[in-house]
């Protein structure tokens, strides 16, 4: 079954579009709880499953910034002996691009599952080559945004704006680094939606139209 990727500006309402799609198809979200869930299917411990999202991202860069070094985490992954059929926990430790790694095995392991909607994570250049796939883009003049991130987390205009600037770097930042692409290029979606025009119920219905009309065994 197809798969929807969504990639998003900050204060776009992208993640309500996305949360709105998928009770509408009854898709599964691609979350950091299913990305655990997928990871320990794998053979990784959901417990210490690491998040590398654009999110993550930005955290980890103060902190790199902060404390004067490459901040890695680890994974638990067992291993079978083939002979004896006995099983290890083997620890490993992953930096930014091996964390990276983990996330693209994860979205093409999401992928082969289909009915799942990939928010973010560098989704559109992960599955820009698979058949099956609806890249979406939710964009918004920088007014809106403001508007929206204001009024969800109570700050000042000023603050707002701050950090729509902030989270779009961070975003074209992450998505330059890890997977050479520049997330406003229109070539890499099917559909772009503005969410100054159309409100958060109109713009899913959009993408579920479009998904209707998505060609079956095509590429991109």
């Amino acid at each position: 079954m197809a798969v929807i990727t969504i990639s998003r500006q900050y204060g776009s309402g992208g993640d309500e579009i996305a949360a709105r799609v998928c009770d509408i198809l009854g898709y599964n979200y691609f979350d950091k709880t299913m990305m655990a869930m997928v990871a320990s299917e794998s053979g990784i411990s959901d417990e210490d499953f690491v998040d590398f999202s654009e999110d993550t991202y930005k955290m980890r860069g103060f902190l790199d910034r902060l404390l004067g070094r490459r901040v890695t985490a680890k994974v638990e992954t067992w291993q079978q002996d083939e002979a004896t059929g006995k099983r290890t926990l083997t620890v490993q430790k992953l930096d930014e691009a091996q964390g990276s790694d983990l996330v693209r095995s994860t979205i093409l392991a999401a992928y082969e599952r289909g009915n799942v909607l990939v928010l973010g994570r560098g989704g559109q250049a992960i599955l820009k080559e698979e058949p099956n796939v609806l890249h979406i883009r939710v964009v918004a003049p920088m007014g809106a945004r403001v508007l929206r991130i204001q009024d969800k987390q109570g700050l000042s205009l000023d603050e707002a704006h701050q950090i729509a600037i902030l989270r779009d770097q961070t975003s074209a930042e992450y998505l330059q680094h890890f997977f050479d692409i520049e997330p406003d290029n229109p070539a890499l979606y099917h559909l772009i939606v503005n969410t100054g025009k159309w409100d958060i119920e109109s713009a899913a219905q959009i993408i579920v139209n479009a998904l209707s009309h998505l060609p079956r065994l095509s590429v991109g």
